[in-house]
């Protein structure tokens, strides 16, 4: 898990200097929240099904998705980048607590196969859905709160708790802790250092074999920081003090985890091959984004329906023609 946490930072750190040199039109940085991604992506069995936010670059590269499609969205070449089916991993989610709803309709077809509590680890399995501390003020994260409880649904809600919902702090969403209010749904919250990688992952693998087995939904506080502004169009220190953000980087996951591991006697070549292989990442990462292909012209009204409406279709012709007249007149 030390390695995924150095990819997916060298994945971050490079999408922001993309976008400083006009090759992404925008990036939400992960800048300490390595150790909450990592581990619980590391929780995930292979048909398990993980549903993202906007910002869950870790647990992409957990699941294997190629960290170049990650870009497209970003880049405006693609709406989503990768086939969701191909890693159980679905696209990122900007509409925000949206997701909690799909992985909750998810759950409830998981429970409809028959999927769950069967005893087989072979057949049965869960979701995974991330959030931001932000989204439990959205109504569709609260409706996904009472239908996974009402439905004993097999779902882990794992909320982030990065204290901060772009400008608005913690503090002013709630008077009690994340973890709290899955009380007063009726099922089981926890809290972990979301800057604990190890911890991170135990508590999810718990959380994830609870509702394989049949026992319900659980929320997971995650609680951590970011560092980095919401996005990289976010002015931070408009409403918060640089002092907090240099507690917290005193608290880096990547760095704990590696005074951990010198401290049992790790070699330093596994660190050396790490730092190698970062290196050919951040190459790769480069080039994959800037030969992204644009988009077809056509492609934006395709696979919307099985059989594309005649309104569609003249829409679409309408658009190729304005698009060819441009072309063969660019002044």
């Amino acid at each position: 898990m030390f390695s995924d946490m150095v990819m997916s930072r060298r994945v971050d750190t490079e999408a922001i200097a993309l976008q400083r040199q006009g090759e992404l039109g925008l990036w939400p940085s992960m800048l300490g929240q390595e150790a909450a991604q990592v581990g619980a992506g590391r929780a995930l069995n292979p048909r398990d099904v993980a549903f993202p936010t906007y910002r869950e670059h870790g647990v992409a590269w957990c699941r294997g998705v190629d960290p170049v499609s990650l870009l497209g969205l970003f880049r405006g070449t693609t709406l989503g980048g990768w086939d969701p089916t191909a890693n159980n991993f679905n696209l990122y989610t900007l509409v925000i607590g949206a997701q909690t709803l799909h992985a909750v309709g998810y759950a409830m077809g998981i429970v409809r196969d028959g999927d769950v509590g069967t005893g087989d680890p072979e057949r049965d399995r869960a979701v995974l859905v991330f959030l931001g501390d932000g989204a439990l003020s959205e109504g569709e994260t609260n409706e996904a709160f009472v239908w996974a409880a009402a439905q004993n649904l097999p779902i882990v809600f794992f909320c982030q708790n990065n204290q901060w919902a772009i400008s608005a702090p913690y503090s002013v969403q709630s008077r009690v802790p994340v973890a709290q209010r899955a009380q007063g749904f009726g099922f089981r919250g926890v809290r972990v250092d979301g800057n604990d990688v190890v911890a991170s992952h135990a508590v999810t693998v718990e959380a994830l074999e609870q509702a394989r087995a049949g026992n319900g939904p659980t929320l997971i506080e995650a609680f951590t920081y970011r560092r980095n502004p919401h996005t990289t169009s976010d002015d931070d220190g408009r409403y918060r003090e640089g002092a907090m953000t240099d507690d917290w980087t005193t608290l880096d996951p990547i760095e704990r985890l590696r005074t951990y591991l010198t401290t049992i006697g790790t070699d330093e070549d596994f660190f050396a091959e790490v730092a190698s292989q970062e290196t050919e990442l951040s190459e790769r990462l480069r080039a994959g984004c800037r030969a992204l292909p644009d988009p077809e012209p056509a492609s934006s009204f395709l696979h919307t329906y099985a059989e594309m409406p005649a309104d569609l279709e003249r829409q679409m012709n309408d658009h190729l023609e304005y698009v060819a007249a441009g072309e063969a007149d660019p002044a």
